[in-house]
C-alpha cells in the first residue's frame, strides 16, 4: 500500500513538472520560420539585384515593339485603306496588326526576364478566352468575317445600287457587321454581311446598264412586218438608249385577243440621264403615239362564242322568234 502511494506521488509530481515546463517546441517553430522568412526575401533581393539588367533590357524591348506597333499600325491603315472600302474594317485590321506587334514584344520580355511558364500559360488562357468567346458571339464573328471577305472580293462599292434580301437600293457603307443601304424610299436598312455573303447578290452599277422590257399587243388583223417596223423606229427615235445596245422586237405569242410582242432596249443605269420608271414611261407613250399616228389597233379583249361548231347547236333558229320583228298582230 505504501509503495502505491509512492508511485502515485511520483506521477503527480511529473505531470506538474511538463506543465511548468516551456514550451520549446513554439520557439523553435518561430524562429525556423523567421529564418526561413529572411532567406527567402533575401533570395528574392539577390534574384532582383541580379535580374536588373535584363529587366532594363526587357523595358527597352515592351517600349520598342510599342513604338513599332504605332508604325505598323499607321502603314497598314493606309494599304487596308486602299483594299478595303470601308474605314471601319481598314481600322480594325490595322488594330489587329499593332495588337499583334506589341503581344510578340511583350512576350519576349517575359521570356528574358526568366518567365517562360507566365508566355505559356497566358497563351493557353488567350486560346481558351478565344475559343469561349467565338462561341458566345457566333453570330458576331460570322458577320464580321462576312465583312472582311465583302471588303476584298468588292462585290460592290459605297454608291452602287444593288439588291440583297428583297432590299433595293443604293449602298451607303460597309462596317464591321452590316452592309448599310438606302432604299428607293429614303430609309436606311441594314443587312448583316452573312447575308448578303451567303444570299444573290445583284450589283446593277457594274455593267452600268439596263435592259427594259414592255410587251404590247396588236389586233390579229394586222400587218406584223409594219408592225415591228413601227415599234423599232418609235423605239430608236428615243434620246436616252444605251449606244451599244441593239433594240429587240420580238412577236412571243398568240394572245386571247391579240399576237403579244415584247419591246426590248437598254439604257445607261444607274448614272444615265433617265431612271429606269421615266424610261419605260417615255417609251409606252412612244409606242401608244405611233400606233395611233399607224392606226395600229391596241385591241380590248374580246370573246367569241361559236355554237355552231362541230358538236355544239347553232342558237340562230331557237333565238330566230326572239329578235324577229314584231308584226301587226304582235303589236296590236
Amino acid at each position: 500500500m505504501a509503495a502505491e502511494n509512492t508511485t502515485d506521488t511520483a506521477q503527480a509530481t511529473q505531470d506538474n513538472a511538463e506543465l511548468t515546463m516551456p514550451d520549446t517546441n513554439l520557439d523553435y517553430d518561430v524562429e525556423h520560420f523567421a529564418d526561413l522568412l529572411i532567406g527567402k526575401l533575401a533570395h528574392w533581393l539577390e534574384t532582383g539585384v541580379s535580374m536588373i539588367p535584363n529587366l532594363v533590357i526587357a523595358s527597352i524591348v515592351v517600349a520598342v515593339f510599342f513604338i513599332l506597333g504605332n508604325v505598323i499600325n499607321k502603314t497598314l491603315q493606309k494599304v487596308f485603306g486602299r483594299v478595303f472600302d470601308s474605314r471601319a474594317i481598314s481600322d480594325l485590321m490595322a488594330t489587329i496588326g499593332k495588337v499583334l506587334i506589341i503581344a510578340v514584344g511583350f512576350f519576349l520580355a517575359l521570356d528574358l526576364i526568366g518567365l517562360q511558364k507566365a508566355v505559356f500559360s497566358l497563351l493557353a488562357g488567350a486560346g481558351i478566352i478565344g475559343l469561349a468567346l467565338g462561341f458566345a458571339f457566333q453570330d458576331l464573328a460570322e458577320n464580321l468575317l462576312a465583312g472582311l471577305m465583302l471588303g476584298v472580293r468588292k462585290p460592290f462599292q459605297p454608291g452602287d445600287l444593288i439588291k440583297s434580301n428583297d432590299i433595293f437600293g443604293h449602298v451607303e457603307r460597309l462596317n464591321l457587321r452590316n452592309t448599310i443601304v438606302r432604299d428607293f424610299d429614303g430609309q436606311i436598312i441594314y443587312i448583316p454581311n452573312k447575308e448578303v455573303f451567303k444570299n444573290v447578290l445583284e450589283n446593277f452599277s457594274q455593267s452600268g446598264k439596263r435592259r427594259i422590257t414592255i410587251g404590247v399587243g396588236v389586233s390579229y388583223g394586222e400587218n406584223l412586218d409594219h408592225v415591228e417596223d413601227t415599234l423599232r423606229k418609235t423605239i430608236e427615235g428615243l434620246n436616252f438608249l444605251a449606244d451599244d445596245k441593239p433594240v429587240d422586237i420580238w412577236a412571243l405569242e398568240f394572245g386571247d385577243s391579240s399576237i403579244n410582242f415584247s419591246v426590248r432596249y437598254w439604257i445607261n443605269y444607274p448614272d444615265g440621264d433617265t431612271s429606269y420608271y421615266a424610261a419605260i414611261h417615255h417609251g409606252v407613250k412612244a409606242i401608244k403615239d405611233a400606233f395611233d399616228d399607224e392606226g395600229i389597233v391596241i385591241p380590248f379583249p374580246i370573246r367569241t362564242l361559236d355554237f355552231g361548231i362541230k358538236g355544239g347547236q347553232n342558237l340562230a333558229e331557237p333565238m330566230g322568234e326572239v329578235f324577229e320583228p314584231a308584226t301587226s298582230e304582235t303589236q296590236s
